[in-house]
């Protein structure tokens, strides 16, 4: 470009100091400026696509990279959840089985407190009865003997 910058200036230069200078030597010199900018367009635009390949390059990068570091915390969330569920389930298990040992202590304890009802009130019955036989044998010894 610098070249034909300075042809152009060595042409403009011609043309002012020599009255039989050829215009169309300038147009010519114009042609090649313009195919010049065309190249360098080309070679732009050939630039812009290659930086937004990199950058299309780094984007998927980066999805990757995201979606394995997603894919790692989703694993660590599943371990997690199944220890969680693990923990759970042996917590429930051990609240059942303390629920059950419970339930069958407080069984047990009822038909104690049954048994010693029962028992109870045999005795008591028995000491009614008893205390009923010695009254009436009391009673019949004095309808016997008369003081």
């Amino acid at each position: 470009m610098e070249a034909l910058l300075s042809q152009f200036t060595l042409l403009s230069n011609q043309a002012c100091q020599d009255k039989n200078f050829d215009p169309s030597s300038i147009d010519d010199l114009l042609k090649l400026f313009e195919i010049e900018a065309y190249k360098s367009w080309a070679a732009m635009e050939l630039e812009q696509e290659k930086e937004v390949k990199q950058a299309e390059v780094a984007m998927q990068q980066a999805e990757d990279y995201l979606d394995t570091v997603m894919e790692d915390a989703m694993d660590e969330f599943r371990r997690f959840e199944v220890e969680m569920e693990r923990m759970a389930r042996n917590e429930l298990e051990s609240l059942e089985k303390t629920a059950e040992t419970a339930r069958n202590m407080g069984n047990l304890m009822e038909k104690a407190a049954t048994i010693a009802s029962t028992k109870y009130m045999e005795a008591a019955l028995n000491s009614a009865s008893a205390s009923m036989k010695t009254a009436w044998k009391g009673l019949s010894a004095k309808k016997v003997h008369p003081s």
